[in-house]
């Protein structure tokens, strides 16, 4: 699992990587008032589109089946199944993207409710979201091909499509100017024809797999139908993160502009680790804990859970409080810039830390909801979503006045621990999850590890950053993140928090194949 863990973290870290560059470069271009406001609530909408009814609730349901099928009745069975679930949802992924092209006013009139005042601005968004909303069932269809790789213990292909979204967006960013009217016109361009590039990559992933899907007339057989059903909601219960974040849109929406920026830039730094870790480790983990299910193995299946969390929380809980404690030099060296200045890195600051209170709870999400899904349970993540969304709404409501920008970021973060704690309950009720005496032991001493990495940040900040400006600002992040890490590593191993033999000796084992 390990192994997994790290193809995806890896190809992760580098679409991240390239994600911050091109976030860089809007922020330079196009900064953080009404233009990227419009950009940003434009680009939400295939987003969470994606995340509801593609990666989060199709591999939610999709991969164990495939898995199942795949270990009991050989690859032609599940190849079979695979090309009668791509026909499906290539004939309803393409109805629903003309009916939203033909409702995207009334769609975004719902997420910017707040700037009914504003008929230029939502106009705009319109435009955009137009142009940017065909990215929805490409990515979608991606997805699915994705699943039948990951079901094949295959990341790497899929875990790197989003580094052509980057390096796409990029591209049109810079080479359409002149040719339509604004960069975010060019931007939106970007994201439409990167579906398109990531779609044909893990086609031909698949296809060098021995696994190449053919459409085939939609047809709603009996395993379609079962998938259907437990893809129905796994719609809520793995997409709960994005329905929050569209609630904060809306929240934001009456709220000064700029926010939707700086809740865009913050979210971007947040899901650094959240993309690393928590989706690596669910990805990594699911087909493996599904064939375990199937096999009747409860106690290796509590076995992987209990190194899953151990896996999220060596590397969550020093990000988190990093994220935390230096927020405004992260903002300063990665953003401040050209259309984007020192106040809005200074609200983005602001939004970053309440997102990060969030962080390991969105962390442990993605850890804890394949143990359900893995036992073809949807329906209890999708519960304790339904709870979570309202929760959020709640809470945005009571904080976006006196809290302003950090309303909607907080009210998320808390949503994100009541949701880990119903999931917690739930599968320690059921006798899914024990927390073994390794992970009692370990993550008290990551928490440690991490309060003197802080101790080490504070020191730090205002002899190597503050002060600073130029290449010296860069260095400066350069020797607090650094000596942030080398602190946590030292003490991590000193207390016995984790041992990098014992990580060094679970990369060497092969891992299990299909």
């Amino acid at each position: 699992m390990l192994k997994g863990i790290l193809t995806v973290g890896g190809w992760t870290m580098g679409s991240r990587i390239l994600g911050f560059i091109r976030d860089m470069l809007m922020a330079a271009l196009i900064g953080a008032g009404p233009l990227g406001d419009a950009f940003v609530v434009a680009n939400r909408l295939p987003n969470m589109f994606r995340s509801l009814f593609g990666e989060g609730a199709f591999n939610s349901a999709f991969v164990p089946e495939f898995s199942a099928l795949l270990g009991k009745s050989g690859p032609e069975a599940a190849r079979r199944f695979a090309e009668q679930v791509f026909g499906v949802m290539t004939f309803w992924l393409l109805g629903l993207t003309f009916l939203a092209e033909l409702g995207m006013p009334a769609i975004v009139a719902v997420l910017q409710i707040g700037s009914l005042d504003a008929p230029e601005h939502r106009a705009l968004v319109v435009e955009l979201a137009r142009i940017t909303f065909p990215y929805m069932p490409l990515i979608c269809l991606t997805a699915l091909l994705s699943g039948v790789l990951n079901g094949l213990d295959r990341f790497a292909a899929a875990a790197a499509a989003p580094i052509i979204y980057n390096l796409t967006s990029m591209a049109f960013m810079i080479g359409l100017i002149g040719l339509v009217p604004t960069r975010a016109h060019a931007m939106a361009w970007g994201v439409s024809a990167s579906g398109v590039f990531q779609l044909a990559l893990v086609g031909w992933a698949t296809w060098r797999a021995g696994m190449a899907l053919h459409l085939v007339r939609p047809r709603m057989s009996p395993e379609v139908k079962t998938l259907l059903r437990r893809m129905a909601p796994g719609v809520l219960a793995a997409g709960v993160t994005q329905i929050n974040l569209s609630i904060d849109v809306i929240i934001a929406s009456f709220l000064p502009t700029g926010t939707q920026s700086a809740l865009y830039y913050a979210s971007r730094l947040n899901q650094l680790p959240l993309g690393i870790i928590g989706v690596a480790i669910g990805t990594a983990m699911l087909p493996g804990l599904s064939r375990q299910v199937v096999a009747g193995q409860l106690e290796q299946s509590r076995t992987t859970l209990n190194r899953a969390l151990e896996y999220a929380m060596v590397l969550t809980l020093p990000a988190t409080l990093a994220l935390a404690t230096v927020p405004l030099p992260m903002m300063m060296v990665l953003f401040e810039r050209g259309a984007f200045d020192h106040h809005a890195a200074i609200v983005s600051a602001q939004t970053l830390r309440a997102y990060a209170v969030g962080l390991p709870a969105w962390v442990l999400v993605k850890v804890l909801t394949p143990a359900l899904f893995a036992r073809g349970d949807t329906r209890t993540p999708m519960r304790i979503g339904l709870f979570s969304v309202g929760l959020n709404i709640v809470l945005n409501l009571l904080f976006m006045q006196p809290l302003q920008n950090m309303g909607p970021a907080l009210a998320g973060s808390l949503a994100a621990w009541f949701n880990v704690v119903a999931l917690l309950v739930v599968l320690s009720r059921r006798g899914f999850f024990v927390a073994d005496a390794p992970l009692r032991r370990h993550v008290p001493r990551m928490a440690m590890a991490s309060i003197a990495m802080v101790a080490a940040l504070l020191a730090l900040q205002p002899v190597v950053f503050d002060g600073a400006v130029g290449i010296w600002r860069y260095a400066g992040l350069g020797a607090l993140v650094c000596g942030g890490a080398l602190i946590y590593g030292v003490v991590g191993e000193a207390i016995g928090a984790f041992h990098l033999r014992d990580l060094a000796r679970s990369l060497r084992r092969r891992p299990r194949t299909a």
